[in-house]
């Protein structure tokens, strides 16, 4: 039963749901919080490590959050972002379309959510760009 309330900050948030790895989760949050375009170091990741979050599935996010909070998305640390090899976390769009998901690698995590958060782009421009695996790694290089 998750009984936790997340932070009210102003940061992305990346949920740890699976506990089963320490060493891959400390990994993940070692490579996403380092950031390699200027603008993303507006709006840091916030990771949050709580073990009432365990199992806690998109459709639920809402309900760990503080009432009247606004965030347009969450990442979510789940068991398939921590046993996978590129660890791609799992976006749950809370805005445009509740719900709805994707995937998106560590490097990508930093951009996708200085976007989100500044409202540059909307959840869909990113969700029409991933790989047909499911998994967003960046746009695609414009021809030269």
């Amino acid at each position: 039963m998750i009984n936790s309330k997340l932070p009210d900050c102003d940061y992305a948030l990346v949920i740890r749901t699976d506990f089963s790895d320490d060493a891959a989760w400390e990994e993940l949050c070692r490579v996403i919080q380092q950031p390699r375009f200027e603008y993303e170091t507006r709006q840091p990741l916030e990771c949050i490590d709580d073990e009432s979050c365990s199992g806690l599935a998109p459709a639920a996010v809402a309900s760990v959050l503080p009432a009247g909070s606004y965030r347009p998305f969450v990442f979510l640390a789940d068991a398939q972002t921590i046993s996978q090899a590129e660890h791609a976390l799992l976006a749950v769009d809370l805005q445009e379309a509740p719900g709805r998901t994707m995937r998106v690698i560590p490097a990508e995590a930093r951009s996708v959510a200085a976007n989100l958060i500044l409202a540059n782009m909307e959840f869909s421009e990113f969700a029409i760009s991933v790989d047909p695996d499911g998994v967003y790694r960046g746009f695609p290089e414009a021809p030269a």
